[in-house]
């Protein structure tokens, strides 16, 4: 289910890359998309880190109003200074983010049974103390006029597999629970696991924590969209190891006709990008996606890295990209 062959491939083009002033990066390192429609406006949060030794933030970045996904002029949110503007502060959360700060966030919109209406929310992973964890889930919540943050996560680990910490959520609600795919274990120590989980509120009471995907698949996220009746997957597979990545390092899709809870429920995975070293990323993790244009024409953001001459313990720029590609329908084989 998991060897399938590289057979279908689009058009790269980089977003941010704070090394590269074609972009608007400013400078600033800013990474982990996750893309959303809002008032007709397409709205990018990312993780970012504005000053050095500052825990890391969520910013946003919008596209002009009512400007299409291939449009690519994506404008980071800044105060009249030029800085950076956090789309929360840690009025009630630095508890819990202060410190480690705010990783790879996820937009969704779902219903909130206890005040019986639709809620926004940006769940991200927090640390108390480490920008390396150990980490846990919580959210920001629209309230009609900014994002606030809340004084507590809604997520921890405690299953013996996960280790500790998890992170990396990836949120869809249907079917009158908010869904989410996560990680749990540490990238520093190669241990990786995948996992699921459920709830009627997204604050309280998840149903079991499941194993989404073993740890020999060492997947990262696991983004989910509805298209028409059936539901398309983008994921990564990363590699963390001293030696050079194996060929199903990358970024892969599959599809469904129901969000499914298991691997196994899905189709089988087609990779849509390697490992290769393209300049200005590679080994691509943390996909959002969205169809625009036709059925089948999806815009998948997603990390990249690459080397640097810099000295010092980790020679490496981050950078933002989108992968335009057409993602087959059930009907067109």
């Amino acid at each position: 289910m998991v060897n399938g062959r590289k057979h279908l491939s689009g058009t790269e083009l980089k977003i941010f890359d704070p090394r590269d002033a074609s972009t608007a990066s400013g400078g600033v390192e800013l990474v982990d998309p996750t893309v959303a429609m809002r008032n007709e406006q397409w709205w990018m949060y990312l993780a970012g880190q504005a000053s050095r030794g500052a825990p890391t933030d969520i910013y946003s970045a919008v596209l002009p109003a009512k400007a299409p996904l291939a449009k690519h002029i994506w404008q980071p949110n800044r105060n009249p200074a030029g800085e950076l503007i956090p789309v929360s502060g840690r009025h009630l959360s630095a508890c819990w983010d202060g410190r480690g700060g705010r990783h790879c966030p996820s937009y969704v919109k779902g219903w909130d049974p206890h005040q019986a209406t639709w809620a926004e929310r940006i769940y991200y992973a927090g640390a108390k103390e480490n920008l390396w964890g150990p980490y846990a889930i919580g959210f920001l919540q629209w309230d009609g006029a900014k994002w606030r943050d809340q004084p507590e996560p809604v997520f921890v680990a405690h299953e013996e597999w996960e280790r500790g910490s998890v992170y990396e959520p990836n949120l869809i609600y249907h079917d009158g629970k908010w869904k989410m795919w996560y990680v749990a274990g540490s990238n520093q120590e190669n241990d990786l696991v995948h996992g699921y989980t459920e709830s009627e509120d997204g604050c309280t009471e998840w149903n079991k924590h499941k194993v989404f995907a073993p740890p020999e698949m060492k997947m990262f996220d696991f983004c989910v969209r509805q298209r028409g009746d059936q539901f398309d997957a983008v994921f990564s597979r990363v590699w963390t190891g001293a030696t050079a990545p194996p060929p199903e390092t990358g970024m892969w899709w599959c599809r469904s006709r129901a969000p499914s809870c298991s691997l196994r429920g899905w189709s089988e995975p087609v990779q849509i990008m390697t490992a290769e070293d393209c300049g200005w990323h590679s080994g691509p993790w943390k996909p959002s996606f969205h169809f625009e244009g036709s059925a089948d024409h999806a815009f998948i953001f997603f990390d990249g890295v690459y080397r640097t001459n810099d000295p010092g313990p980790f020679p490496f720029t981050f950078t933002v990209g989108c992968l335009e590609i057409d993602l087959p329908s059930e009907n067109s084989g």
